[in-house]
């Protein structure tokens, strides 16, 4: 068994407590994927568990088409949690070859139980680092990190691998909350150590649009959309404030505290919602 002292991640703490307890709110919130959700039409959110459901699977659908993804590639999951992005991409592609990586060896336990690979699928899921990739260079047709890059130590060796990993041409594909250039001084301010551990763990919410130009510049890559999907994610705090009165999962003041935060400044306009893709460049 792996060392998982580098994790700390309590809000897995709770999802995988709440799993083994056979929450079924939880399970079906988050049992597959763990991210906000995306609806086309926010104002006729409806945010029932199915509702929501779909929603999450519409955001790893809004993020997989940014990338790219088509029949016969080689894809690496970066930060995979439980396993949906590659559950998805096996039930709607074939002559794939999946995989997919995590720090924590709880959420790849669940992961290689849930996402049995289809007949003309390949899929693995490994445990390793985001910012050591344990692939060989030009590995992989299209990398994701959906809703994960915040927790990662460092962007910047996290993009210089994503590079290494990629073919020429190769994707890189994630979904971000980015802030203004107005909230953005705000989030360098340095917490004392147990302070800057809430409920989501540790989280780099630093970038804004105009750093991860910057970063992609500094690292190989070009920036190939910007897509502010901010407006589509926001019936996920109003679902989640549902979900409050009735797992325990939810009700932690943490969690509120935290996500009642986030929803105000994304209300305001100051922290948005980012599916942004950078192509390897030739």
């Amino acid at each position: 068994m792996t060392d998982n002292s580098k994790v700390n991640l309590p809000y897995f703490d709770h999802l995988l407590s709440s799993l083994d307890d056979e929450d079924e709110q939880i399970k079906k919130s988050f049992g597959r994927h763990v991210h906000w959700g995306y609806w086309a039409k926010p104002e006729a959110a409806v945010l029932t568990v199915d509702d929501f459901a779909e929603a999450a699977e519409q955001l790893t659908y809004q993020v997989c088409q940014a990338a790219g993804v088509a029949n016969q590639q080689r894809i690496l999951d970066v930060g995979c949690g439980f396993g949906g992005t590659l559950a998805y991409l096996n039930e709607n592609f074939h002559d794939m070859q999946l995989l997919g990586l995590n720090l924590d060896d709880r959420q790849l336990a669940r992961a290689r139980e849930q996402v049995i690979p289809a007949a003309s699928n390949q899929l693995q899921f490994l445990q390793g680092d985001a910012c050591k990739l344990p692939f060989p260079e030009q590995s992989f047709d299209i990398l994701l990190a959906v809703e994960c890059i915040f927790h990662f130590p460092d962007r910047q060796q996290f993009f210089q691998e994503a590079n290494r990993v990629l073919k020429p041409g190769g994707v890189l594909a994630l979904s971000d909350f980015v802030p203004s250039s107005l909230w953005a001084p705000l989030t360098r301010i340095k917490w004392p150590e147990p302070l800057s551990i809430g409920f989501y763990g540790k989280c780099n919410v630093q970038y804004t649009v105009s750093k991860y130009r910057q970063l992609a510049d500094a690292t190989g890559f070009q920036v190939e959309i910007e897509r502010d999907i901010t407006r589509n994610t926001l019936p996920t705090y109003s679902y989640l404030k549902r979900l409050a009165g009735k797992s325990r999962v939810a009700r932690s003041p943490a969690a509120a505290v935290e996500t009642l935060t986030l929803e105000i400044i994304s209300r305001l306009r100051l922290m948005s919602y980012q599916i942004l893709t950078f192509s390897k460049r030739k």
